[in-house]
């Protein structure tokens, strides 16, 4: 097991009797499972209810893996390799106490880290005026926080829209609008989707997509964090789509929102 480590604290070399974690294929590398325990009294990184004035972030048991580490969702699931710079990005995001200005840096740098990944998930051809990301489109579902990212990695992709809102007590997701290029049944999307946590609005979208003629099966979801609850609603609700994420966790820094565009 391995604690999350605090805000600008670089992990120690793991200990000589201690097996490195598990990792599995994930397109075309491999993947590891983050996972996450209470820490030790020496880890610098307080639980919650502790009274330290550290700016360390705590997180609950991850995400039980299946033999060989792989999540136990599915293979429509993909994580990004975890390295030290993923693992203080994602802490930066989670502290409560980070600068609006530390993390917007860190959420952007975060998302442009996902979003390639998203690129290389698609089909390459050999042709010397066809690019990778030749027939893809973005889908945007939550604002602009990771337009830019995508834009910034292809300047030429088209970005369709989605505006979906969940009612707070019931939590069930209702479309206001949606706007695609007219060719969007031929193809590959991007459904960009920042904080996964319930699954029902990026269900609702998955079913405005289909409702336009794109398959499931062309849709990546790129996300940077994920409930084990929202991931394993959509692949229920879709087998055949795939989700790229940074992290299953049972807590998700649902703030996201709010703190990257200032409003919290």
């Amino acid at each position: 097991m391995e604690a999350m480590p605090c805000q600008n604290q670089r992990l120690g070399p793991r200990p000589q009797d201690e097996p490195p974690a598990p990792a599995t294929a994930a397109g075309s590398g491999g993947s590891r499972l983050i996972r996450f325990a209470e820490p030790s009294d020496d880890s610098g990184c307080p639980s919650p209810d502790s009274s330290s004035s550290s700016n360390g972030v705590a997180a609950e048991p991850a995400v039980p893996a299946e033999e060989g580490g792989a999540p136990a969702i599915g293979p429509q699931l993909k994580l990004l390799p975890m390295n030290d710079q993923l693992r203080e990005l994602q802490t930066i995001i989670r502290d409560k106490k980070s600068s609006r200005g530390d993390f917007v840096f860190s959420a952007d740098r975060l998302i442009r880290l996902v979003v390639e990944e998203g690129l290389n998930q698609l089909p390459y051809t050999e042709c010397t005026v066809t690019t990778p990301t030749a027939g893809c489109l973005g889908v945007s579902l939550a604002g602009e926080a990771m337009e830019q990212g995508l834009r910034d990695c292809c300047r030429s992709i088209r970005i369709g829209k989605i505006l979906i809102q969940s009612d707070e007590e019931t939590q069930r997701a209702k479309v206001y609008y949606a706007k695609f290029p007219p060719d969007i049944y031929r193809r590959k999307v991007l459904l960009m989707y920042p904080i996964l946590s319930t699954g029902n609005t990026v269900i609702e979208a998955v079913k405005v997509l289909v409702e336009h003629g794109v398959q499931p099966s062309v849709i990546i979801l790129l996300s940077l964090f994920s409930t084990p609850h929202g991931a394993k609603s959509i692949i229920q609700e879709f087998p055949e789509i795939t989700i790229l994420t940074t992290e299953v966790h049972p807590v998700a820094p649902t703030h996201f929102g709010q703190k990257y565009f200032g409003t919290d």
